[in-house]
């Protein structure tokens, strides 16, 4: 579309927008002004007379005519990701260190393509949209479902299962998927090439003359020990790229943003340990760990023009999403569709089980930090001040007993000590249980997108094998369909097996910690009070 002209159509069909997508709700016959062609996935953004902006699919109009643009420029259209040529310096351009901790934009999903009538309602019941005779005569031999509240679909995943799409992949990028003695799909790890991350030296830099300040945090490979500095703000950027661009993989969350007190050294230290945390689960996972954007950000030093390259690559990846299944290499083994399907099944309810039981320890782990640090505390303290009062009229008293003074004085530092061992306890044991589970509550909301997606994958491939059985379509068309549908189910599965080998690891290793300091806690208790009592042997 020219500059000086914009496009104008008419909508040949309803469309209800989702709430908060992106999406324009639009009627038929009502006339819209086309302000973007280039969303891709069979979408446009444009106007309709209300001044209201947002996506519609383009096999829903029909162009009537070109007319200038007018002098008043149109609304923004809802937030997107940045442009991948972005001019950003090495610190992501010059806005506000506020940015560091503030919330941002979450990027719409990529939208699906429209070129079918078959529809699924939020519910899930399959619908039918009646289109022209010509649109049907277009159509393909396999059938492509459009579904709107589908992640699977809005990934472009049904692009990839009906073979719409193919890209070539180097050797150097392929990840593999292989069968381990128990007979489960895992990712194929590479034990030459595993390394750790140190994460220390937390400092407040700034920028623009100290206008702008911000921490950073120094990470050192263990492959090359060779420090790069990085903001929270680049841990966001990072993030965003690695959920884009692995559909299949859950990726931890990030520690949450915090605007007031982030430069008081308790939250600095704190969140070093949470980052320390979220490095540690990405170098534990055998694809993570690998992939070009996250060896980028954590080995390009302070050259600029070498961070701007690496981070426009990123961002123009063109394996991202379901173009990311291209990379796939799977066993050479055909899935039994009721077997995998009763295995992510299973997982499924696994997985919303263990959200509620997370959730909910999470909340009572928050109580007890709370209870520690003040209550406790403040228990502890009252009974301190309660002996020190007695001991103190015990002072006055004017009667030879020193030693039962100096007991109830010993007594009461005694309580004093306790209560402080109770303030710093969280620290030991609640508030690292309090960080895993943060991890585990945004992997597990995760998974209902991911099992979205490998179902979608799994009822193309039934819907294929039962139109081949009907004749619709050869056999030939309904394997190549198959081969890459299990390609999603052995990425699910890989998957699968490497969060349950994560979670017994992590989740043993916790409650060894948190039983651990909760005895020494008590033993520490028992010793200052044995103490206290062997002062009243006199």
């Amino acid at each position: 579309m020219s500059s000086n002209t914009e496009l104008r159509v008419k909508v040949l069909y309803d469309f209800q927008s989702q709430p908060g997508s992106g999406e324009l709700t639009i009627q038929t016959d009502e006339i819209l002004t086309v302000t973007r062609q280039d969303v891709g996935e069979g979408w446009w953004e444009g106007l309709n007379s209300k001044g209201e902006s947002g996506l519609f699919p383009a096999g829903y109009v029909e162009t009537i005519s070109s007319m200038p643009v007018p002098s008043f420029p149109p609304p923004l259209p809802p937030p997107r990701q940045p442009e991948a040529d972005n001019d950003d310096d090495i610190a992501w351009g010059d806005d506000d260190w506020d940015d560091d901790d503030s919330q941002t934009s979450a990027a719409p999903s990529e939208l699906p393509q429209q070129n079918s009538h078959s529809m699924y309602t939020s519910t899930g019941v399959h619908s039918t949209i009646s289109l022209p005779s010509a649109t049907q005569a277009k159509q393909q031999s396999v059938r492509k479902s459009y579904n709107r509240f589908s992640t699977f679909v809005k990934s472009g995943g049904e692009d990839y299962i009906l073979g719409t799409k193919n890209k070539s992949v180097s050797s150097d990028n392929c990840v593999y998927i292989v069968q381990d003695s128990n007979g489960d799909f895992c990712w194929a790890a590479n034990s030459d090439r595993e390394y750790t991350i140190h994460i220390a030296s937390p400092e407040k830099e700034s920028k623009l003359k100290g206008l702008k300040s911000f921490i950073a945090y120094k990470l050192t490979p263990s492959f090359n020990n060779l420090q790069v500095s990085r903001r929270y703000k680049h841990f966001d950027w990072l993030h965003g790229r690695l959920e884009e661009k692995f559909i299949s993989i859950p990726i931890p969350p990030l520690p949450d943003k915090q605007i007031s007190g982030r430069y008081q050294q308790a939250f600095i230290d704190h969140r070093m340990i949470q980052l320390q945390m979220w490095v540690n689960r990405i170098t534990r996972h055998p694809v993570l760990s690998q992939c070009d954007v996250w060896m980028h950000f954590i080995t390009c030093t302070a050259d600029e023009k070498r961070w701007k390259t690496g981070k426009r690559r990123a961002e123009r990846d063109e394996f991202v999403g379901a173009s990311f299944y291209f990379s796939i290499q799977p066993p050479n083994i055909a899935l039994e569709v009721t077997a995998v399907e009763k295995q992510t099944d299973n997982f499924s309810r696994f997985a919303l089980k263990m959200d509620d039981a997370v959730r909910n320890l999470q909340t009572v782990a928050q109580e007890e930090c709370k209870k520690y640090s003040s209550q406790y505390k403040k228990d502890y303290s009252k009974l301190a001040n309660a002996f020190q009062q007695l001991e103190a009229s015990f002072a006055v008293s004017g009667q030879q007993e020193g030693e039962l003074t100096q007991a109830f004085k010993h007594t009461s530092n005694t309580y004093e000590a306790i209560a402080k061992l109770f303030e710093d306890q969280p620290k030991h044991d609640f508030e690292p249980l309090c960080d895993v589970l943060h991890e585990y509550k945004g992997m597990l909301a995760a998974w209902p997108d991911i099992l979205q997606i490998h179902k979608g994958a799994l009822n193309r491939k039934k819907e294929n094998l039962k139109l081949q059985e009907e004749g619709k379509i050869d056999a030939s068309t309904a394997a190549s369909v198959a081969k890459r549908a299990d390609v999603v189910s052995f990425a699910t599965l890989a998957e699968m097996s490497h969060f349950h080998d994560m979670r017994k690891s992590d989740f043993k290793l916790l409650m060894q910690n948190l039983l651990t300091s909760q005895i020494q806690l008590y033993q520490n208790v028992v010793s200052h009070l044995q103490e206290a009592l062997s002062m009243y042997n006199y």
